[in-house]
């Protein structure tokens, strides 16, 4: 495989240089957790493990498992990890998250993870270009799994009081909070994120509890982008910690 190596806040990763590559929502993704301490943590179409990594560093506790069904991405999975020195706290399952149920691995076993976290492919297979790249195609259409899929995985794996985070479009919005209070998952909060000050929103980050009670809190906007097209404050934080 022709990769790239790539440094990224504190860690390094090997990325296919014509393939499914990571983007901004990763990052944003990974800052939006915030929960002081995190001892399991599933990571849902991990690709090249540039999350469950970046979190294994974040919560130094925290044992990770990524799920991927692709073969190319979890064979970049496990190179990354070792490329970290994570291997002692990070385990890549090679599967369709579709048949997790069916998975005899440990810990792949109900109620177990207190923290799930997923970067989804959000276009339905009707709407878009897909990419005649195999790999972009799938990480970006529902090509190999749908919304409500991911969220009955989710609701699987997550003990009570666990945590689902998800980055994903505005424009399914409603469709994602439908879903997750079907399966007990309470949307409790949220923050849209905006290319620029005036732009409508390009993304959602949602965070939704197990079992969780009502109310939801409403997060101020993240803005990627100055007037002038450099990166905000914030956004140069999420890159480039001090």
């Amino acid at each position: 495989m022709d990769v790239t190596l790539d440094t990224i806040r504190n860690i390094k990763i090997y990325q296919s240089r014509t393939g499914y590559r990571f983007s901004v929502d990763a990052l944003l993704l990974y800052d939006f957790v915030n929960l002081q301490k995190v001892t399991g943590i599933a990571d849902l179409g991990s690709g090249s493990g540039i999350v469950g990594i970046l979190l294994a560093k974040k919560y130094p506790d925290a044992e990770v498992t990524l799920f991927e069904i692709q073969n190319s991405l979890a064979m970049l999975a496990e190179k990354n990890i070792v490329l970290n020195s994570l291997e002692d706290r990070i385990k890549v399952i090679k599967t369709d998250i579709r048949e997790i149920k069916n998975v005899d691995s440990s810990p792949v076993i109900p109620r177990y993870f207190d923290l799930v976290v997923s970067n989804p492919p959000f276009r339905i297979l009707k709407s878009g270009c897909i990419s005649a790249e195999e790999e972009k195609a799938i990480a970006r259409h529902e090509i190999k799994l749908k919304l409500h899929e991911l969220v009955n995985a989710a609701s699987y794996l997550l003990k009570a009081k666990g945590r689902f985070c998800i980055v994903y479009h505005p424009h399914r919005l409603s469709e994602l909070m439908e879903l997750l209070k079907k399966k007990d998952l309470e949307p409790k909060r949220l923050r849209f994120v905006h290319s620029h000050f005036l732009s409508e929103a390009k993304m959602v980050l949602l965070e939704s509890v197990k079992g969780g009670r009502m109310g939801m809190k409403i997060d101020k906007p993240l803005y990627i982008y100055k007037k002038d097209g450099s990166y905000t404050e914030e956004m140069e934080k999420i890159y480039n910690p001090e």
